[in-house]
């Protein structure tokens, strides 16, 4: 594979060039300065962003590391010139030099709408500018932190630490919030020539192999739920009550959902709906079939309260992927088919305090991913205090036939 690469001088470039050079790929690297990329990559070839037209025939990617960080004192201006105007110049002569794949390397932090820095906004005008491209494919990778064997930065101190207690406190760290081994991100540049190259992707270690994070999130699972039971159990009892006063029917509706790795389970819930409502997604349903004690209940989410029963039975968490119906299969496979069905599905999720809920599965199974990538304790905390504040309206129900 041939790889042309900008902004190789950079932290995450200094180190993914070798691990693309022991993958066989032959290299061109692109920079202001060649002789100095010369002097830091011995033997490898260089060319100017002036000479890309000509020097890039015949390449498979050019992968754009070429950034103005967070970390630097610059006008808004000059980070819109380097993480907007260069890229956009830079996608131009990939395009010149008929590469027909370019890949934008960005940051997570670009994601979250209500980070206001300098490096996030330049990076979301960016992608924006990149979605009017023709001509040639465009994939925007978003990082975590990324780290390699050798800690740096703030982790610096890791260094000086026996391997299996730096290994310890990075595991702990990572729990935290994600990252990414640079490992990884060279395998996927390796890689993209034969797989479908998506517009957007996030790369990350996930939690799964995380014990750390396996045991905290448990923890607070099953705190949260014998909580709610033992502090709470007079409201159940009332809800319980005015349920069972107002319409016909039980005030628990079972419901079999799809868990972790696409099992059933039954989902326990307070009814909202009449009895006899048909066994659809909720975006399907009327919403002439709610009851207006099922309406105020929806809206504060207090509908949600005997899934503790789920997270007691571990077969839910507090956070994740809400579970949709068997007949959902749309759903289920675009779930399927990016790993969200790997982790618990939960009473709240990142989805659902966007408000993006079930009536447009791959938007849905997207979402889902991205929580599945960006998964941490911290995100964790963030989503369930947007959630106790009332974000997110939940899965809507269908106005046009209520």
């Amino acid at each position: 594979m041939r790889v042309a690469i900008t902004g190789a001088s950079g932290f995450v470039g200094r180190r993914l060039v070798p691990l693309l050079k022991e993958r066989g790929a032959e290299l061109l690297l692109i920079g202001r300065d060649p002789a100095r990329l010369e002097q830091m990559f011995p033997g490898a070839s260089t060319c100017t962003y002036d000479e890309l037209p000509v020097r890039g025939i015949g390449y498979d990617t050019l992968v754009h590391l070429a950034v103005l960080n967070n970390t630097a004192l610059a006008s808004k201006a000059e980070f819109i010139a380097v993480n907007v105007e260069l890229m956009v110049d830079t996608v131009a002569a990939a395009r010149q030099a008929s590469i027909p794949h370019f890949i934008n390397v960005s940051s997570v932090h670009a994601l979250d709408p209500s980070n206001t820095s300098k490096y996030a906004y330049s990076k979301r005008v960016g992608v924006e500018c990149l979605r009017l491209e023709k001509g040639i494919t465009i994939t925007t990778v978003y990082l975590p932190f990324v780290y390699s064997k050798q800690w740096s930065g703030r982790l610096n101190i890791l260094n000086r630490l026996p391997d299996s207690l730096a290994s310890m406190l990075f595991i702990l760290l990572q729990s935290l919030k994600p990252a990414v081994n640079v490992e990884t991100v060279a395998k996927y540049i390796v890689g993209v020539a034969t797989t479908e190259k998506e517009s957007e992707i996030i790369l990350s270690d996930t939690q799964e192999q995380n014990l750390f994070f396996t045991v905290c999130k448990r923890t607070l699972d099953l705190s949260f739920a014998l909580g709610v039971g033992l502090l709470f159990w007079w409201v159940f009892l009332i809800i319980s009550v005015l349920i069972r006063i107002q319409s016909e029917g039980p005030a628990i509706f079972a419901q079999e959902r799809v868990g972790l790795h696409g099992r059933s389970f039954t989902c326990y819930k307070f009814r909202t709906m009449k009895l006899g409502t048909t066994q659809a997604g909720t975006h399907e349903v009327s919403a002439s079939s709610i009851t207006s004690l099922g309406g105020v209940l929806r809206r504060t989410k207090l509908d949600e309260l005997p899934q503790i029963w789920n997270i007691i039975r571990n077969e839910a968490s507090l956070v994740g992927p809400r579970p949709c119906l068997p007949v959902q299969t749309e759903l289920i496979e675009a779930r399927k088919r990016r790993g969200v069905l790997n982790i618990k599905p939960g009473i709240t999720g990142l989805a659902q305090i966007n408000n993006i809920d079930m009536s447009d599965p791959e938007k849905l199974a997207r979402w889902d991913q991205r929580y599945v990538a960006l998964q941490a304790l911290l995100l964790d905390l963030r989503i369930i205090l947007a959630t106790a504040i009332g974000k997110g309206r939940g899965d809507r129900v269908n106005t046009e036939t209520a």
